[in-house]
């Protein structure tokens, strides 16, 4: 009898536990997503990507350079890290239920070429809030909704 109940708790143990272990896995996958690729996008490679996001993961609004997925993706990323090598993207606080998280995110630069139409460089930088919204299926983030203050990006980089 006491090797039956020690197994039942065993087995109850491991059911409890298992949601929670997979919503941690979650939550790093999210955490990832700024500091393994939004931080310093230049050094991103296409598999860090990949690790992250899944192959053709919906973000919304989408890219402007059109591309779409995990490849699309990164071609924003390289562009991003072409143009502010020091682009600093940092949760602030992360909201969770279930497998959706929502993220209040602070970014930061000093853009080196043009930038939101902002030609030439202006040697200023910028620091603004995001707000995301991912849903993470299998270890992969699949769906983005995402909001940044580029208006103030705009007024903070062409100050006087």
């Amino acid at each position: 009898m006491f090797k039956t109940t020690l197994k039942s708790a065993a087995i109850a143990t491991a059911l409890a536990t298992a949601p929670t272990i997979a919503l941690a896995d979650d939550m790093d996958v999210v955490k990832a997503f700024y500091s393994d690729l939004l931080t310093t996008p230049a050094d991103v490679k296409l598999e860090d990507v990949h690790s992250v996001i899944s192959e053709d993961w919906v973000t919304t609004p989408a890219p402007r350079n059109g591309g779409t997925g995990a490849e699309g993706f990164y071609e924003t990323l390289k562009g991003f890290g072409a143009i502010i090598p020091d682009l600093s993207w940092e949760p602030q606080e992360i909201l969770q239920d279930g497998n959706r998280f929502i993220v209040r995110g602070r970014a930061t630069g000093t853009p080196e070429g043009p930038f939101l139409g902002i030609d030439p460089a202006t040697g200023k930088s910028f620091d603004i809030m995001s707000i995301d919204i991912h849903t993470v299926e299998d270890g992969k983030i699949v769906k983005s909704y995402h909001v940044e203050e580029w208006a103030t990006a705009i007024r903070q980089l062409t100050a006087e």
